[in-house]
């Protein structure tokens, strides 16, 4: 990954997804982003997840898992998507955007992890580290670091997310798969009070 954001430019891209949701929850037309008044790290290629939570409770998370657009155009675009096309949730209503936290994971490239079996894919993950991809021919499934918070244990993460590539649980113990993995550098909006929590770089 490029380097670790600065504290003013984590503070610009959740300003961003928040205008961003706003003016699209309650119907109002979003203006083109103007690029050439961002910092320069923020026109650059980059990847991102945005996760909303409302009260402590998952709201909606999109993202992708390549860089195809600018850092800023990838935020706003997934911050919408989290509010209006996770298919796990109806999409966000007007009065529930001001007590929304917004959550940022600007993903690294993944890279290829190499195994031999599932005991030893599941002793070679990180635990609160890596974010993980498992592929099974067309089928594809991810999970960001931020998971192990819940899914601690190795093989119960896989067994989870195996079954949301939706597969079988235990298709990871018996049948070699390709895996990826990747770190995030995560931030969010304190909504208790002012400023940003999460000024840390990601996990070599």
């Amino acid at each position: 990954m490029a380097d670790p954001l600065n504290h003013e430019e984590k503070r610009k891209l959740l300003e961003l997804a928040r205008q961003a949701l706003i003016r699209d929850i309650c119907g109002e037309p979003i203006p083109p982003l103007d690029l050439t008044q961002l910092p320069a790290t923020l026109r650059q290629p980059g990847a991102t997840f945005v996760t909303l939570t409302l009260r402590g409770e998952l709201r909606g998370c999109v993202g992708t898992l390549e860089a195809y657009q600018s850092l800023a155009e990838d935020v706003c675009e997934h911050a919408l998507a989290a509010a209006t096309q996770d298919y796990r949730f109806p999409p966000v209503s007007p009065h529930e955007v001001p007590e929304l936290e917004i959550e940022i994971s600007r993903l690294t490239p993944p890279q290829p992890m190499e195994y031999k079996d599932g005991m030893e894919l599941m002793e070679r993950l990180r635990p609160h580290i890596d974010g993980v991809i498992l592929l099974d021919g067309i089928r594809r499934a991810t999970f960001l670091p931020q998971v192990w918070e819940k899914l601690p244990d190795p093989a119960e993460f896989l067994e989870h997310l195996c079954m949301k590539m939706g597969a079988s649980a235990d298709l990871w113990r018996y049948k070699k798969m390709k895996v990826f993995t990747y770190q995030v550098e995560e931030f969010k909006e304190e909504i208790s009070g002012p400023g940003i929590s999460g000024d840390q770089p990601p996990a070599p």
